[in-house]
């Protein structure tokens, strides 16, 4: 084992395993949600680059068909209409998905394109969302934008409903432009306002629930009807329009179309990219290389992905360990290694408060701008939460991901002093790199008990309560809550 210094862990940090093992986790834990000890061991063996490119292509592999399920476990709630089911939905598919890069980017692109269910009131207009995520958020950004501009939440969310030929709504224009692609200071009001006029007539069908009965919405008996994009072309502005320095009849396509082509939108969504996947902390270096390669690419989001999880920046000790988990990635990945919850049932929704509680309504962000995170996920309430939260998921020695844990530990040799039961759980839980003051507090409990015996019958029951114990104490840490 190494000892070396570290940013954000601060001084003296301990490396427990070889540099394949440690790139490999870092790899998983940034394009998924912590990854088991069985998911390293086979990146490593199928090697970095291979790894990388399985990622990249989630529709590879197969894809959870759970309706029938959500259907069976929660019956009252079959439509997804309530928030609750919605985001245990979500969560049920982070803990067992096969493509964890296709949730973490829907997760990215929820966080970027804040769309809430408090102002719709319809959950499922916002999974179908959060569908479309998965569906297209690694393809052409362009393209992106585009379902972005024809789905329904968005449209009612930024009210472009209510956006027409002869009275503009800007509300979406102009997010599209700050928040969405460009960033404040690269474009004017007028562009905006040319924005606006750009997508007058792109609205939806069945959104007037504020008159159900005048309207084809409906809350009962079976919960909202989905709402659907819809093309007016009798409320569509088709004169000519000025938008950054382009003029002409332009639609919303047209907008787009030249958006993507700015070199403030390749800058702009580098920059979220590499603070989502590499670090809190921003790198103009690193941006300027992801940005060069979406200009390169035409806006290719896996081709910017796969340069990001290829580049020394990503892979280098200082961008290891180097963000705050969401609570979404805590408490998902938390149970994806504890093995809980492989059916959706009804106890799911434990979890979804549990991500609520500590500062995250997935599927219900507080504003436009979505959530603040780094640093912001922590404060001495949020703390608390997180701590007991992952403590709770790792208490059952029957969970099948607790039960593979322990079984490592015990392969690590009959009897395990302080120190080697130590170091046998953080490799079981795929943490190979801990500070000092980490290391000495778990070898402090594990001093309480002496040598854990796993060679006579009437120990190993003590002996696996043991290794909880100090699972326990290991999910509560500072690298366990960093990714």
């Amino acid at each position: 084992m190494t000892l070396t210094q570290h940013p954000q862990l601060g001084a003296g940090r301990i490396s427990l395993a070889d540099a394949d093992s440690i790139r490999a986790a870092h790899l998983l834990r940034r394009a998924g949600f912590t990854p088991t000890r069985a998911e390293i061991d086979r990146a490593v063996e199928q090697g970095y680059e291979a790894t990388v490119e399985e990622l990249l292509h989630p529709e590879d592999r197969p894809d959870l068909e759970i309706e029938d399920l959500i259907r069976r476990y929660h019956v009252d709630q079959n439509s997804l209409m309530l928030l609750e089911s919605s985001q245990s939905y979500w969560l049920y598919r982070i803990i067992n998905s096969q493509r964890p890069l296709e949730e973490k980017v829907a997760l990215f692109w929820h966080g970027l394109f804040a769309t809430a269910y408090g102002k719709l009131n319809h959950a499922k207009a916002v999974v179908n969302q959060t569908h479309t995520f998965r569906r297209h958020g690694l393809g052409k950004f362009a393209d992106i934008l585009l379902e972005l501009s024809r789905d329904p939440a968005m449209i009612f969310w930024l009210d472009n409903k209510d956006n027409h030929r002869d009275a503009p709504n800007e509300n979406y224009g102009r997010e599209l432009l700050e928040l969405f692609s460009m960033g404040i200071g690269n474009y004017t009001e007028d562009d905006v306002k040319a924005a606006a006029r750009a997508f007058t007539g792109w609205t939806i069908d069945n959104a007037q629930y504020m008159s159900i009965r005048a309207s084809r919405d409906s809350f009962w008996p079976y919960g909202r009807i989905d709402w659907q994009f819809r093309y007016r072309d009798d409320d569509h502005d088709d004169s000519e329009k000025t938008f950054l320095g382009h003029t002409g009849p332009f639609g919303g396509q047209d907008v787009i179309d030249i958006i993507v082509r700015q070199p403030a939108t390749a800058h702009y969504i580098a920059g979220k990219l590499y603070g989502f996947f590499v670090s809190d902390q921003p790198d103009e270096e690193a941006v300027g290389i992801l940005a060069d390669e979406f200009t390169r690419t035409g806006g290719d989001i896996r081709a910017v992905m796969r340069c990001l999880f290829l580049s020394e920046f990503f892979s280098d000790e200082a961008a290891r360990l180097a963000r705050v988990k969401s609570p979404a990635e805590l408490v998902g990945g938390t149970a994806r290694l504890a093995g809980s919850h492989r059916t959706p049932e009804w106890t799911i929704s434990n979890l979804a408060m549990d991500v609520n509680f500590m500062g995250q309504e997935i599927l219900n962000p507080p504003t436009v701008e979505g959530w603040h995170t780094g640093r912001e996920w922590i404060d001495t309430g949020n703390l608390v939460e997180r701590i007991n939260a992952a403590g709770a998921e790792m208490r059952d020695t029957n969970r099948p991901g607790v039960r593979a844990v322990i079984e490592r530990v015990e392969s690590a040799g009959p009897v395990l002093q302080p120190r080697a039961l130590a170091e046998a759980c953080l490799d079981a839980v795929g943490i190979f790199e801990v500070t000092e003051g980490t290391m000495r507090s778990l070898v402090a409990l594990a001093d309480q008990w002496g040598e854990v015996r796993f060679d006579r019958p009437d120990a190993i029951a003590c002996s696996e309560e043991r290794v909880v114990e100090m699972l326990q104490l290991i999910v509560a840490s500072r690298e366990y809550q960093l990714a």
